[in-house]
């Protein structure tokens, strides 16, 4: 299986934006392909996505794709295999001379049981209000 940050990066338009899982945010290529090397290469080297749902949403010269993943084989930082986690990409893509362009992505962990996050002595936790 091919881990190619810059194949990936290509898929962006140059000055396209990224959010991680947990809010960091490069904003262009190069800073996308780059995060995504350093990812690819060292604590997810070993990991596999699985695609489940999808949603397009065509909106012209713009469309909206939601897509739900399942992740596993990450390496945690002791060395050990994380458990999997599911997640959900958001992209925004842009019909271009060249075909389509991601302009703009969001990854958002799913959170099994929870609605939202509290934020407390510096951490974040999980919280329903049902």
């Amino acid at each position: 299986m091919a881990r190619d940050a810059a194949a990936l990066a290509a898929l962006f338009a140059e000055d396209a934006d990224f959010v991680n899982v947990v809010g960091l945010w490069w904003e262009d290529r190069p800073a996308i392909g780059a995060a995504h090397h350093r990812g690819l290469t060292t604590f997810f080297a070993e990991s596999r996505l699985a695609l489940g749902r999808v949603k397009v949403r065509h909106l012209g010269e713009t469309a909206v794709v939601h897509a739900r993943l399942r992740l596993s084989g990450q390496t945690a930082p002791d060395g050990s295999v994380a458990e999997g986690r599911s997640t959900i990409l958001v992209f925004v893509m842009a019909k271009q001379a060249k075909g389509w362009h991601c302009v703009a992505a969001q990854n958002t962990d799913i959170v099994p049981g929870a609605e939202t996050h509290l934020a407390g002595g510096g951490r974040l936790s999980t919280a329903r209000y049902d």
